[in-house]
């Protein structure tokens, strides 16, 4: 963070860190090893079947996300910020409303986990969203 910087600055770039980390984790997971993503995480495989092809397509869109939002962190840039944060909640607001409509999956306590974490992460970037959007002197 830069000298000066107001504390809503580096509350806006630490939740474009979060956010962009874990869709480059989440998204390097998915591409380079998709049968362990489908197997290891929870909830992943209630809705089968497994299909290598689509699980890479899915991590490397997701690794693009992160990136993009990682940029965002970086330069702070009203303009980058808007569209990356468009963009995570292009895919957040959808992947909760899917999850939301198919909770119908092996346990109660993962289904409510799984629409805790689907719910913040629509939250989070909506928030971060409005705070560089109100912001005076821009994002950054």
């Amino acid at each position: 963070m830069s000298r000066g910087a107001s504390p809503s600055t580096g509350w806006l770039r630490s939740g474009l860190v979060v956010l962009g980390g874990i869709q480059l984790v989440v998204g390097g997971w998915t591409l380079f090893f998709p049968a362990s993503f489908y197997d290891d995480v929870p909830t992943v495989d209630w809705t089968p079947p497994y299909s290598e092809h689509l699980f890479r397509d899915f991590g490397s869109t997701t690794l693009g996300i992160g990136i993009v939002v990682a940029a965002a962190a970086i330069w702070l840039e009203r303009r980058l910020v808007t569209v990356a944060l468009i963009a995570y909640l292009a895919y957040s607001v959808t992947h909760l409303a899917f999850h939301a409509d198919h909770l119908n999956g092996d346990s109660p306590g993962w289904s409510a986990v799984l629409l805790a974490f689907t719910i913040l992460s629509v939250l989070l970037p909506l928030a971060l969203l409005l705070a560089a959007l109100r912001s005076p002197r821009g994002a950054g």
